[in-house]
């Protein structure tokens, strides 16, 4: 009995003697910068990692592309449908298939099958105009875009993007006037979990948010400069369930950091303005970098790019260099796309 105590009190000692080491955010100090593609003719807003990490684009001029980092070769092509000329600010993904989504009318959703991108989804409004695209997971997705109606856009799949339906405004909170959405890096959307929030912006900006993979629908005021058809949000992204960051301003006015970033804690409900009157100003995309338990994040622009390594309290710029929007492939390695171009960014430092 007295050995078999004995061992207890030694375990008990053990493991309260153990501390747990704390997360150390990294003091980021450079981005090594590598053009992967060079085409003055497009400019690129949406990007996608794939899950075999090569990186898909859609852009401008009908045009899309896929990337293979193994042998760092690009396959670029053409869509047609009717002789439209189009441009493509959203795309997604599952684990089998790409997904694009044109700007204008009429909104055209495209599908990779064997035989080539196929059209699933097409509306048709003199006041159509979708921003983004993200999926829940194989079977269920969402797009967004502006109000045709007296609500946000809302579509949703839940057949792996065979079918789309437009949600009701039935079911969604009421637009206000001039409230709509910038597709400016296909970064309205963001999901964790079932949990989905989506940012407008102009006259108004708020926070839609669904517990349910866009079953019901909650709607929240932000802080964020707004009020008129340039400012608000620009970009939203989540690291958990709680934790969230959104940027944007008025990209007529891109020095104005006043109130153009915020920060939640509570899960969308209640925002607060971080670092007003300090760098950055304007910025078109945020995104949680991977692995860094929310504390990391970065920033950019047509006017640079910038690091946060406080969850978004404090800012330190890398680089004058601008993207329209950024997604990471690992804590250190990321693509961006803006005018003319695609990168690889490497952080270090």
């Amino acid at each position: 009995m007295k050995s078999v105590l004995s061992v207890i009190i030694v375990l008990l000692f053990i493991s309260c003697g153990k501390k747990e080491t704390a997360f150390v955010p990294r003091d980021i100090v450079n981005v090594e910068i590598e053009t992967i593609l060079k085409d003055s003719l497009l400019s690129i807003r949406a990007i996608v990692v794939l899950n075999d990490s090569s990186l898909a684009f859609a852009a401008n001029n009908n045009s899309f592309g896929l990337f293979n980092p193994k042998n760092n070769s690009w396959n670029i092509s053409k869509q047609e449908h009717d002789s439209l000329e189009f441009s493509f600010r959203a795309v997604g993904h599952t684990s089998s298939d790409f997904f694009m989504l044109t700007i204008g009318n009429p909104a055209l959703l495209f599908k990779t099958t064997n035989s080539g991108m196929q059209l699933v989804y097409k509306e048709e409004h003199e006041k159509v105009f979708y921003d983004s695209v993200n999926f829940w997971n194989d079977n269920e997705g969402i797009a967004m875009g502006d109000p045709t109606d007296n609500c946000i856009s809302i579509i949703i799949t839940r057949d792996g993007g065979s079918t789309w339906t437009k949600v009701s405004c039935n079911n969604l909170p009421t637009a206000k006037e001039g409230e709509a959405a910038f597709a400016a890096s296909d970064t309205n959307i963001s999901i964790v979990g079932d949990h989905t929030w989506i940012a407008t912006g102009g006259n108004a900006s708020r926070v839609l948010y669904s517990p349910d993979k866009g079953k019901t629908w909650e709607v929240y005021d932000t802080p964020i400069m707004q009020g008129t058809g340039t400012t608000g949000m620009y970009s939203i992204d989540f690291a958990d369930e709680l934790n969230g960051f959104a940027i944007g301003g008025d990209y007529t006015k891109p020095e104005d950091n006043s109130a153009n970033k915020i920060r939640t804690k509570d899960g969308g409900k209640t925002w607060e303005v971080i670092g007003a009157n300090q760098e950055p100003g304007y910025k078109s995309c945020i995104q949680y970098i991977p692995n860094r338990e929310g504390q990391e994040l970065v920033v950019v622009g047509f006017n640079g790019v910038d690091y946060s390594k406080d969850a978004g309290s404090t800012w330190t710029h890398l680089s004058d260099e601008g993207f329209y929007t950024i997604r990471f492939v690992d804590e250190y390695t990321a693509y961006a796309a803006g005018k003319g171009r695609i990168s690889k960014l490497t952080f270090s430092k």
